[in-house]
Protein backbone atom coordinates (compact mmCIF):
# COMPACT_ATOMS: atom_id res chain seq x y z
CA UNK A 1 0.00 0.00 0.00
CA UNK A 2 2.83 2.43 0.83
CA UNK A 3 4.37 2.06 -2.65
CA UNK A 4 1.01 2.98 -4.18
CA UNK A 5 0.84 6.09 -1.98
CA UNK A 6 4.42 7.08 -2.87
CA UNK A 7 3.71 6.79 -6.59
CA UNK A 8 0.39 8.60 -6.33
CA UNK A 9 1.91 11.55 -4.48
CA UNK A 10 4.84 11.68 -6.87
CA UNK A 11 3.03 11.40 -10.20
CA UNK A 12 0.12 13.61 -9.15
CA UNK A 13 2.63 16.43 -8.79
CA UNK A 14 1.72 16.91 -5.11
CA UNK A 15 5.22 16.13 -3.84
CA UNK A 16 6.83 18.48 -6.39
CA UNK A 17 4.40 21.30 -5.57
CA UNK A 18 4.95 20.84 -1.83
CA UNK A 19 8.71 20.90 -2.26
CA UNK A 20 8.70 24.04 -4.40
CA UNK A 21 6.28 26.00 -2.21
CA UNK A 22 5.99 24.90 1.43
CA UNK A 23 9.59 23.68 1.74
CA UNK A 24 11.17 26.51 -0.20
CA UNK A 25 11.96 28.89 2.65
CA UNK A 26 12.59 26.36 5.41
CA UNK A 27 15.30 23.97 6.58
CA UNK A 28 14.33 20.30 6.29
CA UNK A 29 16.11 17.69 8.41
CA UNK A 30 16.03 14.08 7.20
CA UNK A 31 16.63 10.99 9.34
CA UNK A 32 18.22 7.82 7.97
CA UNK A 33 19.64 4.86 9.89
CA UNK A 34 21.18 1.87 8.14
CA UNK A 35 21.14 2.85 4.46
CA UNK A 36 22.87 0.57 1.98
CA UNK A 37 25.69 2.06 -0.09
CA UNK A 38 23.87 1.43 -3.39
CA UNK A 39 20.79 3.28 -2.12
CA UNK A 40 22.98 6.11 -0.84
CA UNK A 41 24.38 6.80 -4.30
CA UNK A 42 20.89 7.22 -5.74
CA UNK A 43 19.45 9.04 -2.75
CA UNK A 44 22.27 11.55 -2.39
CA UNK A 45 22.19 12.26 -6.14
CA UNK A 46 18.43 12.96 -5.99
CA UNK A 47 18.75 15.19 -2.94
CA UNK A 48 21.63 17.17 -4.48
CA UNK A 49 19.55 17.83 -7.60
CA UNK A 50 16.52 19.12 -5.76
CA UNK A 51 17.80 20.68 -2.53
CA UNK A 52 20.63 22.77 -1.15
CA UNK A 53 22.30 20.31 1.23
CA UNK A 54 23.98 22.00 4.18
CA UNK A 55 25.66 20.60 7.27
CA UNK A 56 24.02 20.68 10.69
CA UNK A 57 26.76 23.04 11.86
CA UNK A 58 26.01 25.36 8.92
CA UNK A 59 22.40 25.53 10.06
CA UNK A 60 23.44 26.27 13.65
CA UNK A 61 25.85 28.96 12.48
CA UNK A 62 23.09 30.61 10.45
CA UNK A 63 20.82 30.56 13.51
CA UNK A 64 23.42 32.14 15.77
CA UNK A 65 24.46 34.78 13.23
CA UNK A 66 20.96 35.40 11.92
CA UNK A 67 22.07 34.85 8.33
CA UNK A 68 19.67 33.71 5.63
CA UNK A 69 19.43 30.01 4.81
CA UNK A 70 19.62 28.86 1.19
CA UNK A 71 16.32 27.99 -0.47
CA UNK A 72 15.20 24.42 0.20
CA UNK A 73 17.99 23.92 2.75
CA UNK A 74 18.39 20.26 3.68
CA UNK A 75 20.29 18.63 6.56
CA UNK A 76 21.00 14.88 6.33
CA UNK A 77 21.33 12.89 9.56
CA UNK A 78 21.82 9.25 10.54
CA UNK A 79 20.99 7.83 13.96
CA UNK A 80 22.83 5.13 15.96
CA UNK A 81 26.21 4.74 14.20
CA UNK A 82 25.51 1.44 12.41
CA UNK A 83 28.48 -0.50 11.03
CA UNK A 84 27.09 -0.11 7.51
CA UNK A 85 27.58 3.65 7.72
CA UNK A 86 31.27 3.13 6.91
CA UNK A 87 30.34 2.02 3.38
CA UNK A 88 28.84 5.47 2.74
CA UNK A 89 32.20 7.22 3.02
CA UNK A 90 33.27 6.92 -0.67
CA UNK A 91 29.96 8.44 -1.83
CA UNK A 92 30.11 11.18 0.80
CA UNK A 93 33.63 12.13 -0.29
CA UNK A 94 33.05 11.91 -4.02
CA UNK A 95 29.71 13.73 -3.97
CA UNK A 96 30.77 16.14 -1.19
CA UNK A 97 27.61 15.57 0.81
CA UNK A 98 27.75 16.78 4.44
CA UNK A 99 26.03 14.45 6.91
CA UNK A 100 25.73 14.12 10.67
CA UNK A 101 25.85 10.68 12.31
CA UNK A 102 24.63 10.42 15.90
CA UNK A 103 26.61 7.83 17.87
CA UNK A 104 25.72 5.71 20.90
CA UNK A 105 28.93 6.20 22.85
CA UNK A 106 28.88 2.87 24.73
CA UNK A 107 28.04 0.81 21.63
CA UNK A 108 30.39 2.20 18.96
CA UNK A 109 33.91 0.88 19.28
CA UNK A 110 32.62 -2.34 20.91
CA UNK A 111 30.84 -5.58 20.03
CA UNK A 112 27.82 -4.63 22.09
CA UNK A 113 24.51 -4.72 20.26
CA UNK A 114 21.65 -2.28 19.86
CA UNK A 115 18.88 -3.60 22.10
CA UNK A 116 16.19 -3.01 19.46
CA UNK A 117 18.09 -5.16 16.95
CA UNK A 118 18.49 -8.17 19.25
CA UNK A 119 16.82 -10.99 17.34
CA UNK A 120 14.89 -12.41 20.30
CA UNK A 121 13.60 -8.97 21.26
CA UNK A 122 12.39 -7.77 17.86
CA UNK A 123 8.76 -8.96 18.26
CA UNK A 124 8.56 -6.99 21.53
CA UNK A 125 10.41 -3.81 20.61
CA UNK A 126 7.42 -1.47 20.42
CA UNK A 127 6.06 -2.73 23.74
CA UNK A 128 9.50 -2.47 25.36
CA UNK A 129 9.70 1.20 24.39
CA UNK A 130 6.66 1.97 26.53
CA UNK A 131 7.81 0.58 29.89
CA UNK A 132 10.28 1.90 32.50
CA UNK A 133 13.92 1.47 31.52
CA UNK A 134 14.77 -0.85 34.42
CA UNK A 135 11.86 -3.13 33.51
CA UNK A 136 12.93 -3.12 29.84
CA UNK A 137 16.41 -4.34 30.79
CA UNK A 138 14.93 -6.99 33.09
CA UNK A 139 12.74 -8.32 30.28
CA UNK A 140 15.64 -8.40 27.86
CA UNK A 141 17.90 -10.43 30.18
CA UNK A 142 16.09 -13.80 29.73
CA UNK A 143 16.26 -13.21 25.98
CA UNK A 144 20.06 -13.25 26.14
CA UNK A 145 20.58 -9.48 25.97
CA UNK A 146 22.52 -7.23 28.29
CA UNK A 147 23.50 -3.75 27.18
CA UNK A 148 27.08 -4.33 28.36
CA UNK A 149 27.44 -7.81 26.83
CA UNK A 150 30.07 -8.24 24.12
CA UNK A 151 28.70 -10.42 21.33
CA UNK A 152 30.55 -12.40 18.68
CA UNK A 153 29.91 -9.77 16.03
CA UNK A 154 29.51 -6.02 15.96
CA UNK A 155 26.63 -3.83 14.88
CA UNK A 156 28.24 -0.41 15.24
CA UNK A 157 31.15 1.56 13.84
CA UNK A 158 34.61 0.79 15.21
CA UNK A 159 36.96 3.35 16.74
CA UNK A 160 39.18 3.15 13.66
CA UNK A 161 36.22 3.75 11.35
CA UNK A 162 35.14 6.80 13.32
CA UNK A 163 38.69 8.13 13.08
CA UNK A 164 38.75 7.45 9.34
CA UNK A 165 35.38 9.14 8.75
CA UNK A 166 35.48 12.15 11.04
CA UNK A 167 37.11 14.44 8.48
CA UNK A 168 34.05 13.94 6.25
CA UNK A 169 31.29 13.34 8.81
CA UNK A 170 29.95 15.44 11.67
CA UNK A 171 29.66 12.94 14.54
CA UNK A 172 27.32 13.85 17.40
CA UNK A 173 25.67 12.17 20.41
CA UNK A 174 22.80 9.68 20.55
CA UNK A 175 23.23 8.88 24.29
CA UNK A 176 25.27 5.95 25.64
CA UNK A 177 23.03 2.89 25.19
CA UNK A 178 19.96 4.23 23.31
CA UNK A 179 17.34 3.99 26.07
CA UNK A 180 13.96 5.71 25.84
CA UNK A 181 14.90 8.79 27.86
CA UNK A 182 11.51 9.67 29.40
CA UNK A 183 11.34 6.06 30.68
CA UNK A 184 14.64 6.52 32.57
CA UNK A 185 15.01 7.68 36.16
CA UNK A 186 16.89 10.92 36.74
CA UNK A 187 20.28 9.33 37.41
CA UNK A 188 20.14 7.17 34.27
CA UNK A 189 18.99 10.05 32.08
CA UNK A 190 21.80 12.20 33.42
CA UNK A 191 24.36 9.50 32.65
CA UNK A 192 23.01 8.86 29.16
CA UNK A 193 22.93 12.53 28.17
CA UNK A 194 25.93 13.99 29.95
CA UNK A 195 28.39 11.08 29.87
CA UNK A 196 27.79 10.28 26.20
CA UNK A 197 29.02 13.75 25.26
CA UNK A 198 32.09 13.43 27.45
CA UNK A 199 32.93 9.92 26.21
CA UNK A 200 32.71 10.85 22.54
CA UNK A 201 34.89 13.88 23.06
CA UNK A 202 37.51 12.09 25.15
CA UNK A 203 37.66 8.82 23.18
CA UNK A 204 37.46 10.15 19.63
CA UNK A 205 38.44 13.81 19.81
CA UNK A 206 35.01 14.94 18.60
CA UNK A 207 33.36 18.31 19.16
CA UNK A 208 29.91 17.37 20.49
CA UNK A 209 27.20 20.02 20.56
CA UNK A 210 24.06 18.15 19.47
CA UNK A 211 21.96 15.39 21.04
CA UNK A 212 19.58 13.17 19.07
CA UNK A 213 16.86 11.86 21.39
CA UNK A 214 16.59 8.05 20.95
CA UNK A 215 13.37 6.99 19.26
CA UNK A 216 12.45 10.69 19.11
CA UNK A 217 11.24 10.58 22.73
CA UNK A 218 12.16 13.46 25.03
CA UNK A 219 10.91 15.45 28.00
CA UNK A 220 11.52 18.82 29.65
CA UNK A 221 13.95 17.09 32.02
CA UNK A 222 15.96 15.72 29.11
CA UNK A 223 16.15 19.16 27.52
CA UNK A 224 17.30 20.62 30.84
CA UNK A 225 20.01 17.96 31.17
CA UNK A 226 21.15 18.55 27.61
CA UNK A 227 21.53 22.26 28.31
CA UNK A 228 23.37 21.48 31.54
CA UNK A 229 25.77 19.18 29.68
CA UNK A 230 26.68 21.95 27.24
CA UNK A 231 24.78 20.83 24.15
CA UNK A 232 23.72 23.57 21.75
CA UNK A 233 20.66 21.75 20.44
CA UNK A 234 18.61 18.56 20.37
CA UNK A 235 16.93 16.88 17.41
CA UNK A 236 13.60 15.08 17.56
CA UNK A 237 11.57 13.07 15.08
CA UNK A 238 8.66 15.49 15.36
CA UNK A 239 7.33 16.03 11.85
CA UNK A 240 7.91 19.50 10.48
CA UNK A 241 10.38 22.04 9.17
CA UNK A 242 12.88 24.32 10.88
CA UNK A 243 13.54 28.04 10.56
CA UNK A 244 16.05 30.36 12.19
CA UNK A 245 13.58 30.69 15.06
CA UNK A 246 12.81 27.03 15.82
CA UNK A 247 13.47 25.92 19.41
CA UNK A 248 16.99 24.51 19.12
CA UNK A 249 16.23 21.69 21.56
CA UNK A 250 13.14 20.61 19.60
CA UNK A 251 14.50 20.58 16.06
CA UNK A 252 12.18 18.67 13.74
CA UNK A 253 13.08 15.83 11.38
CA UNK A 254 11.35 13.64 8.84
CA UNK A 255 12.16 9.93 9.09
CA UNK A 256 12.95 8.63 5.60
CA UNK A 257 13.32 4.97 6.62
CA UNK A 258 16.44 4.52 4.43
CA UNK A 259 14.34 5.03 1.22
CA UNK A 260 14.77 2.11 -1.17
CA UNK A 261 13.05 3.81 -4.14
CA UNK A 262 13.08 7.28 -5.66
CA UNK A 263 9.32 7.53 -5.14
CA UNK A 264 9.69 6.88 -1.41
CA UNK A 265 12.54 9.37 -1.06
CA UNK A 266 10.77 12.10 -3.04
CA UNK A 267 7.56 11.86 -1.03
CA UNK A 268 9.25 11.50 2.37
CA UNK A 269 11.95 14.11 1.81
CA UNK A 270 9.40 16.83 1.08
CA UNK A 271 7.60 15.97 4.33
CA UNK A 272 4.20 15.48 2.77
CA UNK A 273 3.98 11.78 3.63
CA UNK A 274 4.79 12.27 7.33
CA UNK A 275 2.45 15.21 7.73
CA UNK A 276 -0.44 13.27 6.19
CA UNK A 277 0.39 10.14 8.22
CA UNK A 278 0.62 12.08 11.49
CA UNK A 279 -2.65 13.83 10.74
CA UNK A 280 -4.38 10.46 10.43
CA UNK A 281 -2.52 8.63 13.21
CA UNK A 282 -0.93 10.31 16.22
CA UNK A 283 2.68 9.06 16.49
CA UNK A 284 3.64 7.03 19.56
CA UNK A 285 6.91 8.94 19.97
CA UNK A 286 7.69 12.55 20.79
CA UNK A 287 7.39 14.74 23.87
CA UNK A 288 6.50 12.79 27.03
CA UNK A 289 6.46 13.30 30.79
CA UNK A 290 9.21 11.58 32.78
CA UNK A 291 8.89 8.87 35.39
CA UNK A 292 10.16 11.24 38.10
Amino acid sequence: MSNIIYKALRYSGAAWLWRETVQRGKATFLLFHDMEAADAERNFAYLKRHYNIIGLQDYLQAVHKGTKLPRKALVITFDDGHASNRALLPALQRMQVPVTIFLCSEIVGTQRHFWFRHSEAKPQVEALKRIPNTERLQRLAPLGFSQEKEFGDRQALTADEIGEMKHAVDFQSHTCFHPILPQCDNATARHEIIDSKRQLEERYGLAINTLSYPNGDYSERDIRLAREAGYTCGVTVDAGYNTLHTDLFRLKRFSVNDAHTTEELMVKACGLYALIKHKLHKPSYGFKPTLQ
